[in-house]
């Protein structure tokens, strides 16, 4: 699904929250993952605002994004799910505000897995990229619901390296020279 562009003269949404001064800081992957969040839900509530897609069970929320490998000189970069009560996308997420083709289409791997993803970009968050995973909503009855497919679509994504024999050794109290044995 492809969001409408804000319209002229419109104030662009807000960021994270406002930090206290004494506040820890925040990492690049922390504060971009909770500026999309901030975008979104600016977007439900002014372009979105009276759509019929909205399915009202279910409310904007980041999903485990990961730091991903990227191609050289390609700004550092995360994956996870973006779900909102219109879609659910896997999202290609700069850890910078980076410039980017509106609508350029480009193939990505993720998880040994390639995906088409869209190019967009909004003014005062800079570019990302988005597959779309489902939309609408309605299929789901409940936020943990779609947080749940959000979780299993990243789980088959990033599959759990195997444990070496030397460590599942240490883990049952031998070494790994009486493992061998």
């Amino acid at each position: 699904m492809r969001i409408a562009r804000q319209s002229e003269g419109a104030q662009p949404p807000p960021g994270a929250a406002a930090r206290g001064a004494n506040a820890a800081p925040v990492s690049p992957l922390v504060a971009r993952v909770e500026t999309l969040e901030a975008l979104f839900r600016h977007v439900e509530v002014t372009r979105m605002a009276g759509v019929p897609v909205l399915n009202r069970e279910l409310r904007v929320e980041a999903v485990g994004f990961e730091p991903v490998a990227v191609d050289p000189g390609e700004a550092p970069a995360a994956v996870g799910v973006l779900l909102t009560p219109w879609f659910m996308n896997l999202v290609w997420l700069p850890l910078q505000t980076t410039e980017g083709d509106v609508g350029r289409m480009r193939e990505r791997e993720v998880g040994g897995v390639g995906f088409e993803f869209i190019s967009a970009h909004e003014p005062g968050f800079g570019a990302y990229e988005a597959c779309s995973l489902a939309s609408p909503m309605f299929e789901y009855g409940s936020q943990a619901q779609a947080r749940a497919t959000a979780v299993a679509v990243l789980a088959e994504l990033r599959p759990v390296a195997p444990v070496s024999n030397a460590r599942r050794g240490f883990l049952f109290g031998r070494s790994a020279v009486e493992g061998r044995a």
